[in-house]
Formats: C-alpha cells, structure tokens, sequence
C-alpha cells in the first residue's frame, strides 16, 4: 500500500511541475488574430490568448483600443513549455511574422494600437529579445532599420471572447481579411517563402 501511495505522490509531483514549467511570453505583430495563428502552430505552445498590452485605461474594450487614446497596441499573449520550445525559438517566429521596418502598424492595420513590440517578462526573456534583435541586425536580411521595440509588460487585458481563436472559429472570414491586408505578400518579400 505504501508503494502505491509513494507512485501516486509521484505522478501528482511530475504532474505539478509539468503545469508549473509553463512559462508566458507576450509578442505585439499587428492583428493579434494573426499572431495567434502563427504562434497556435509551434510545438511546444499551450495556449494563446489575444489581448491589448501597455496601455492606460483599465479593462479596455476592442472598440475602444482601435479607436486610439488607450496606448494598447493588440497583442498575444503565448503559454509555452520551456522544454518543447525555448523562448528564442518564439522570438523567431515572432520575427518571420511580423514586419520590423514598420512601426505605424502592420500591413493594412494602421495607427498606435496596431504597433509591433517584444513584451518582456522577465530579465532573461529581455536578454534574449535584446540578443535576437542585435543577430537580426548583423544579419542584414532586408534594407532599412529595425523599429520593433522591446519593453517590459506593463499590462495585458484578453480580448473579448469573439476575438479569441478568431482564425479557428472563422476561418473563411479570417484568411479574406489576412490576404486582402497584404500580411502574406509582405512577409515573403521581407522573409522568403516560409519554411
């Protein structure tokens, strides 16, 4: 019987440092839509949740984030499991979808709310941002400057329900809206056909 009791204890351990491995990283790309897309087909990613980040009203509406004046710009927020993918390799998919040459917003989403940033949690997480940023600028893969900001989180607020999985739940609707804003297009001149 104590054996038993002593292998249940056990898994109950594995299965509480599985959940508490699970790390956050928040990434702004323009239409958070598209960002959870990309990042929902990682191995290794849990969870995504779209949002809005670092602005200053509290519990904002979608409304009123795309109508200005909050200082939230859209973003995902990424549950992970650090030993299926590391943070770098988040950053390179946070990287190859978005467009670093543009801080006005992305593609045919324009204005503050729709402004691409590196969000940081934690001091590693700034580290290696600020790591990745700098391999991308001594790589030269494009002409121009490289705006996308890393700041630390100062808030995240979910979006509201009917923008969550939008790409999953709509996806006739989402893919006319994602090609008919140029996203696709402009990723493959500045990136190349994905991989």
């Amino acid at each position: 019987m104590n054996s038993l009791r002593a292998i249940c204890l056990s898994l109950l351990g594995m299965v509480s440092s599985t959940v508490n491995a699970a790390e956050i990283a928040t990434f702004a790309g323009g239409c958070f839509w598209c960002m959870e897309e990309a990042f929902d087909a990682v191995p290794g990613v849990i969870a995504t949740t779209s949002g809005f980040a670092n602005g200053h009203t509290p519990n904002p509406s979608y409304e009123q984030v795309s109508s200005g004046g909050t200082g939230y710009t859209e973003a995902v927020q990424v549950e992970f499991e650090p030993t299926r993918v590391s943070y770098t390799q988040l950053l390179q998919t946070f990287w190859r979808n978005h467009d670093p040459l543009d801080g006005g917003g992305q593609f045919c989403d324009r204005g503050d709310s729709y402004r691409p940033a590196i969000i940081y949690h934690t001091e590693t997480q700034r580290q290696e941002a600020e790591a990745s940023l700098a391999a991308l600028r001594e790589a030269q893969p494009f002409t121009g400057s490289i705006i996308t900001p890393i700041e630390p989180l100062r808030n995240f607020y979910p979006a509201e329900e009917s923008h969550q999985n939008y790409h999953q739940k709509n996806p006739l609707r989402y893919k006319f809206y994602k090609y008919n804003c140029g996203r696709p297009g402009r990723l493959e001149k500045l990136w190349g056909e994905a991989g």
